[in-house]
């Protein structure tokens, strides 16, 4: 009995792969030597493949060449993989992963992609959910104590200036500089004011972003309410501008002498 010869040997597609990094399907054809496309797709899957989540995901490599970065992300050519997959699947990592969920704006500006309809479909879907803050819609995970936490921590940090939305990475940016330019009790009753602002979770969420103790963050907060920190001095002893003595001017000087000398003596 003969065993059939296989007339498109999947290495041909790894080589190309290798070479190239990515291809279109047409470019895989041609490589291959076939206008079938169910061809192709048995080789990719038997070698372990990936489809771009940009370019309408019309780019194709083999999972073993992109080198992803910390977000699980890796691009070529301007074209853009996922460890995740496609851009639905992107899109519900990314959310479910940050610490405080994103505005589309924000995702757009991870993934490099217009992020709209997804995040649409997936609220839809319930496979994950959102919430209006601040006039902005957010995107939050779906699991309940996820979504708690990620809620949280927008509320936290995010702030409306001038009739615009702070993203959350900037309003982390500008709270850390400024907290560096505080002596050591200002700092600690700003940690303790910010956790006010942020409610249950406040103390924990402060001190991890500016690296105190938690029991630090909640000491300011004490001390802010007990109003321990009013009438103190911040200027250091002996600072400021010297006193001036006051001079009396010559001419009553001269008047005093003058009212001594007419003066009748006492009998």
């Amino acid at each position: 009995m003969f065993m059939k010869t296989e007339v498109f040997a999947a290495s041909g597609l790894q080589e190309f792969l290798k070479r190239n990094l990515i291809g279109t399907l047409s470019a895989l054809k041609k490589a291959l030597g076939t206008s079938a496309t169910m061809t192709i797709f048995r080789k990719l899957k038997l070698l372990g493949y990936l489809t771009s989540y940009s370019d309408r995901g019309k780019y194709y490599t083999l999972r073993t060449i992109p080198k992803f970065d910390a977000r699980g992300l890796w691009s070529c050519r301007q074209t853009w993989f996922s460890r995740y997959g496609n851009l639905r699947r992107t899109v519900k990592a990314f959310v479910e992963n940050a610490p405080g969920g994103w505005t589309a704006p924000e995702l757009d500006n991870q993934v490099q992609v217009e992020t709209k309809q997804p995040l649409l479909n997936l609220v839809r879907a319930q496979q994950i959910v959102r919430e209006k803050i601040g006039g902005v819609y957010v995107y939050f995970s779906a699991e309940q104590a996820r979504h708690r936490t990620q809620r949280l921590e927008r509320q936290v940090w995010t702030s409306t200036v001038g009739g615009g939305m702070i993203s959350l990475p900037e309003m982390k940016a500008a709270m850390v500089l400024f907290y560096s330019l505080l002596n050591e009790k200002q700092r600690r009753l700003y940690a303790g004011l910010e956790s006010l602002r942020g409610g249950h979770g406040g103390d924990r969420a402060i001190a991890a972003l500016l690296g105190l103790d938690i029991h630090t963050v909640a000491k300011g907060r004490r001390e802010l309410f007990c109003g321990e920190a009013a009438g103190e001095w911040v200027r250091r002893e002996g600072g400021g501008r010297k006193a001036v003595e006051k001079k009396r001017p010559k001419s009553s000087t001269r008047l005093r002498n003058f009212s001594a000398m007419t003066r009748p003596a006492i009998q």
